[in-house]
């Protein structure tokens, strides 16, 4: 049995995570790592604890989905004390903590992803592809969530866009577009939009269009439970935790 700790595991990816546990036949959750109180039941046998260290010498994989400082501080944590297979979920990670990612995976093997579901693994191939092959259509994407969604545009988003530039061999840091506002000029022929809307419930939607004269096409994926991101983590948990040491993404894990 796969020995899983999880880290924010008082939020709602959490509860859903220690939910699919509870049944699985190859993993069980057995550490949490908790900083607030339980809203909803936990096992008596499973280990609560505030201590990172605590965490990772108690689990075979760690399952993270928590705020960018979290995520940062248990990549410190795993690095100096205690490496360990992790899955990483946390969006909106800074440049520094994307380094880390890169740093750690020397020690662990690690796998992340702005998104954990397999249509969103589709649509970025989906997107690369399309990208290329209308290298002369306007490319824009447009995501969609919930009011409580802190970070701005979507981490996959930003991913889904990286698709689009490589595609086309650009740099999305010299070409990307996060708001537009005034008397700005015409469109460029490169750049690449990514729009973020925020607004009750909506647990996720991604749009990628590629726009020309007298024709567009729009592809676009919808999630309709955070389900879906707990039951990839769980599936990515149980392959990572057989890997060599390295960064891998969702498609590694899913053989696409």
């Amino acid at each position: 049995m796969i020995k899983v700790g999880i880290h924010g595991s008082t939020g709602r990816v959490g509860e859903l995570l220690i939910n699919n546990l509870r049944d699985d036949t190859q993993a069980q959750a057995v550490t949490l790592h908790a900083i607030e109180e339980f809203k909803f039941h936990v096992a008596e046998d499973v280990l609560i604890t505030n201590d990172t260290k605590t965490l990772l010498d108690n689990a075979d994989v760690v399952i993270d989905f928590t705020l960018p400082n979290g995520t940062e501080s248990l990549l410190e944590t795993a690095i100096k004390d205690c490496p360990r297979a992790l899955v990483i979920g946390t969006t909106g990670l800074s440049k520094h903590q994307l380094n880390l990612l890169e740093e750690a995976s020397k020690y662990m093997p690690i796998l992340y992803a702005t998104n954990m579901s397999l249509g969103v693994a589709i649509l970025n191939k989906l997107a690369h592809m399309a990208s290329g092959a209308l290298a002369d259509f306007d490319a824009e994407i447009v995501e969609q969530h919930h009011r409580y969604k802190k970070d701005a545009p979507s981490g996959t988003a930003l991913t889904l866009a990286e698709h689009v530039a490589d595609a086309r061999g650009l740099d999305l840091d010299n070409v990307r577009v996060s708001g537009r506002d005034g008397n700005i000029g015409e469109r460029t022929k490169d750049e690449i939009a990514v729009m973020a809307l925020r607004g009750g419930d909506i647990v996720g939607r991604h749009t990628v269009g590629f726009y020309n004269d007298g024709e567009f096409i729009e592809i676009n994926h919808t999630a309709t439970s955070r389900d879906t991101f707990a039951k990839g983590a769980i599936k990515a948990a149980k392959w990572i935790v057989n890997q060599e040491n390295g960064l891998y993404n969702i498609t590694d894990c899913l053989g696409i």
